[in-house]
């Protein structure tokens, strides 16, 4: 089952399950270019549960995919709003993206297109070894603005991956994958929205008499009552003292400091907090691939971060996770179990990534494929019906 939810839980949740009969009559295929992808609805070539696991999978490569379907607008105007959903590169991905759009209430489905105006982008994309990266693109009066940290998406095993964006009322955010914090924090701090607050005054000018000079003598510095040694000399004398002299202060090297010529004439802009609440539908899947295969389900669109947990719990993790028809378990079976060691490998990458060690995760990347280099020298690649 093919599984959309609508969730805005202001009193009672709304959900929406759409099952796999008729879904072409509530998806819309953009007209605005005749060599998009199509899609079909299928469960992939291994899954954990063959009904449960059926979502919307790109079957063309080197296409450009823009799908979309429509709810009713809602605001989360003094509520979270989190958007959720899976995503599964059971082909071996090189390069494609797996995220979505949300979209304002008047969009043209039939001519959705690249430059079509969205309110926000997220999910994984994906290009060659060390560009895996999480979207999380936000429409703020009018301009695009990406999330300022490098956040990791999960795609080892060519196994389903739950993502899940959180925006809060009080301007903060988080980013989960698999149900597991990967980052959080402020949305002033983490996207540019607002201007710097402090800035040059560009009306400053330099006053006439302004001193040029690089250092000046230290104004607190206090000159010595008595030395006990003779002044510095600018000679390389380097034999013994004859005799002794008490050195009264009339020689002190006075220490020189940076002189701060720059005015401090500086602009100070209030730091209003950034809200987002416009009209939210429809969500749409607009995103080009080199290898075709990727399967996107279990949409979901609430303000609930509990419910989102949960739903992903008994969505993804049921057939993924838990139960006898795990999803890893099928593809062993599927695929056999020579991938054990690479398997173990990319999970060890992905414990370093989730606790934020980037550069530590780049380098088990890197003497990963060293080896696969010197061992083979090379790299290895990887279906349902019902197209669209």
């Amino acid at each position: 089952m093919f599984i959309i939810v609508l969730a805005v839980l202001i009193l009672n949740p709304l959900c929406l399950f759409l099952p796999a009969d008729g879904w072409k009559s509530r998806w819309v295929q953009s007209k605005h270019s005749s060599d998009y992808g199509r899609f079909q609805l299928s469960a992939g070539s291994f899954y954990g549960d063959e009904e449960k696991d059926k979502g919307l999978q790109t079957t063309q490569d080197g296409k450009f995919y823009a799908l979309s379907t429509r709810f009713q607008p809602f605001s989360n105007e003094g509520e979270n709003l989190v958007v959720q959903f899976t995503v599964k590169h059971e082909q071996g991905i090189d390069c494609g993206g797996g995220y979505i759009k949300l979209f304002p209430a008047e969009l043209d489905q039939g001519d959705m297109h690249s430059e079509s105006r969205y309110l926000i982008m997220f999910g994984p994309d994906i290009c060659g070894t060390g560009n895996n990266y999480v979207h999380a693109i936000i429409n703020y009066k009018g301009n695009y603005h990406a999330n300022n940290k490098t956040i990791r998406c999960r795609v080892s095993r060519r196994l389903t991956h739950l993502y899940t964006l959180i925006i809060r009322p009080n301007a903060t955010y988080a980013v989960k994958i698999d149900n597991q914090l990967v980052t959080s924090g402020s949305l002033e701090e983490d996207w540019d929205f607002l201007p710097p607050k402090r800035i040059k005054d560009p009306h400053a000018r330099k006053p006439r008499k302004w001193d040029e000079r690089e250092k000046i003598e230290d104004p607190n510095e206090k000159k010595p009552e008595v030395g006990l040694s003779p002044p510095p000399t600018s000679g390389g004398f380097s034999g013994p003292w004859f005799g002794f002299e008490v050195f009264m202060g009339s020689h002190a090297v006075h220490h020189l400091i940076v002189h701060d010529k720059e005015p401090a004439l500086h602009t100070f802009c209030p730091s209003n907090r950034p809200s987002f609440h416009p009209p939210i539908p429809p969500p749409s899947g607009r995103s080009p691939q080199v290898k075709s295969g990727t399967i996107f389900d279990n949409f979901l669109l609430t303000n609930d971060e509990v419910f989102a947990e949960q739903f992903g719990n008994e969505t993804w993790g049921a057939t993924k996770v838990t139960g006898p028809g795990r999803e890893r378990k099928a593809k062993e079976e599927a695929e056999g179990a020579q991938e054990d060691e690479e398997e173990e490998e990319e999970e060890e990458e992905w414990e370093v990534v989730s606790e934020g060690n980037w550069g530590e995760a780049t380098e088990l990347r890197e003497e990963k494929e060293k080896g696969k280099q010197e061992e083979q020298g090379g790299e290895g690649p990887g279906e349902g019906k019902d197209e669209l």
